[in-house]
C-alpha cells in the first residue's frame, strides 16, 4: 500500500532553518529540565537524609559531661551518636588553621548525633541547649537547599523561554508556508478540500522536521547531562554530591522530544486553520 503524498512541502531553506532552531531549542530543553530534574533530586536528598541529624558543639570543657550525660539519658532516641576526638578535629582544622599542639586547646567539642524521629530530636534539643550548641544539619543546609530551587527557578525560566520559541517558530513556518503556497490553497478550496485537510498536511511536514530535529536535540543533550552527573559523583559534599536522575526522571527527559513534536503539531493545526479563516 503506497502513502499518500503530501500536497504540498516546505521549501529547502524554510526545511533546513525549521530543522536546526528545533534542534537547538529541544537541546535547551531537554539540558534545562534534566538539570532541574538533578538538582530538585539532590534537594529532596539532601532534605531527608539529613533532616534527622544534628551537631552538638561546646567550647567549654565543664559542660562537655553534661553533654555526655544528656546523650546517654537519651540512648532510646537516639540511633546512632559520634563524638569528635581531638585528634580527628585537628585533621578538620588543619587546611585552615595552623597550630599544631597549641591548637588543641581552643579546638570545640563535637558531637555528630542521629535521631530516630524530629520530635526526638527537639526532645534533646530543649535538655542540652543550656549547656551546648546545638544545630541542625537541615538549618545548617538551609542556604544551598535555597540557592537549589533558585537554579530549578531559573532552569523552570529557561525552559519556558524555549518552549515559547518553539511555538513563535512553528506559528511562523506555518504563517510562512501558507503565504508561500497560496494559490495551491486556493486551488484546494475550489475543489472542496477541507481546512482540516490541508492543515494535516502542514502537520505532516512539521511532524517530519519536529522527529528529525528533536531526535537530534536530544543525544546532543545527553552527553551534557552525562557529564553533569560524573562531576557529581566525584563531589564528595554539598548540594553537588546528591544531584542524580531516578528512572522517573529519565522517563520524563525521554518523553520531552516527544511531547515537543506532538505540540509543534498541535501549534501548525490551530495556526493553519487560523489563516485558512482569514484568507
Amino acid at each position: 500500500m503506497k502513502r499518500k503524498p503530501v500536497v504540498f512541502s516546505l521549501i529547502r531553506e524554510q526545511s533546513t532553518f525549521m530543522t536546526a532552531i528545533m534542534s537547538v531549542l529541544t537541546f535547551l530543553s531537554v539540558l534545562t529540565l534534566g538539570i532541574a530534574l538533578m538538582i530538585g533530586t539532590g534537594v529532596v536528598r539532601m532534605n531527608t537524609t539529613w533532616d534527622l541529624f544534628a551537631t552538638i558543639q561546646t567550647n567549654d570543657t565543664n559542660d562537655v559531661p553534661k553533654v555526655r550525660d544528656v546523650l546517654n539519658k537519651n540512648k532510646n532516641i537516639i540511633k546512632s551518636s559520634n563524638e569528635i576526638s581531638s585528634a580527628q578535629m585537628t585533621n578538620l582544622m588543619s587546611p585552615w588553621v595552623a597550630g599544631g599542639s597549641a591548637l588543641e586547646k581552643y579546638l570545640p567539642h563535637v558531637w555528630e548525633v542521629e535521631f530516630k524521629t524530629p520530635t526526638d530530636m527537639q526532645t534533646v534539643q530543649t535538655q542540652i541547649t543550656p549547656y551546648a550548641r546545638f544545630l541542625t544539619h537541615k538549618n545548617a543546609l538551609a542556604t544551598p537547599v535555597r540557592a537549589g530551587w533558585y537554579l530549578i527557578a531559573i532552569c523552570a525560566l529557561i525552559l519556558t523561554v524555549a518552549l515559547g520559541s518553539i511555538t513563535t517558530c512553528i506559528t511562523y513556518i506555518a504563517h510562512n508556508t501558507a503565504m508561500l503556497h497560496k494559490r495551491e490553497l486556493e486551488i484546494l478550496n475550489q475543489i472542496g478540500a477541507s481546512d482540516g485537510f490541508v492543515a494535516r498536511q502542514m502537520q505532516i511536514i512539521v511532524a517530519r522536521i519536529c522527529t528529525r530535529a528533536t531526535i537530534f536535540g536530544f543525544l546532543l543533550a545527553l552527553p551534557f547531562l552525562l557529564l553533569i552527573l560524573a562531576a557529581a559523583h566525584s563531589a564528595r559534599v554539598g548540594l553537588m554530591a546528591m544531584i542524580g536522575l531516578n528512572i522517573f526522571g529519565w522517563v520524563i527527559l525521554c518523553a520531552l522530544p516527544i511531547l515537543i513534536t506532538v505540540f509543534a503539531t498541535h501549534i501548525t493545526k490551530h495556526t493553519t486553520k487560523k489563516i485558512l479563516k482569514n484568507s
